[in-house]
């Protein structure tokens, strides 16, 4: 299955600036739940990294003013095309993988990270190269500092 998404949205641009792209399906179906969804991709051509916002009335990005200098109309229909940033959980080896799958809320918490502290914790579990055995050593360290709500190393 692929995890781009493209599709077509209205927006709606608020009295500060700020663009809303209205998310027509259900990230957590299409891309598995978690508590938000950094992505990467484009609307109306603009090239963009932000985050689906789950509201009462759907999933929601907010685009801030700054995004670009040419805003959108409010109304408008426009082109969307998103995927997940960073590395996924299908991605990650494989004693990763199993790691957070044993452990729910540490997994809930990993996959609600950016990518940038994503791609930290991997980076530092994978420079064991030298030192297999401190690779597992590694991985409950991050289970639990997930689980504590960390979201980088201490």
């Amino acid at each position: 299955m692929s995890r781009v998404q493209r599709f077509q949205a209205t927006v709606t641009v608020d009295r500060r600036g700020r663009t809303h792209v209205h998310i027509p399906f259900d990230p957590d179906q299409v891309w598995g739940p978690k508590p938000r969804h950094p992505v990467a991709g484009s609307v109306a051509g603009r090239s963009l990294r932000g985050t689906i916002e789950k509201l009462d009335a759907g999933p929601v990005m907010t685009l801030g003013p700054a995004w670009t200098c040419l805003a959108l109309t409010d109304g408008a229909t426009v082109d969307v095309v998103l995927e997940p940033e960073g590395p996924q959980r299908e991605d990650l080896a494989t004693d990763i993988a199993e790691a957070l799958d044993a452990a729910p809320d540490a997994a809930a918490a990993f996959d609600g990270l950016a990518q940038f502290y994503r791609k930290q914790w991997l980076r530092w579990i994978e420079s064991t190269k030298r030192r297999p055995d401190q690779r597992p050593v590694r991985i409950a360290e991050m289970i639990e500092l997930l689980r504590a709500g960390h979201k980088e190393r201490p």
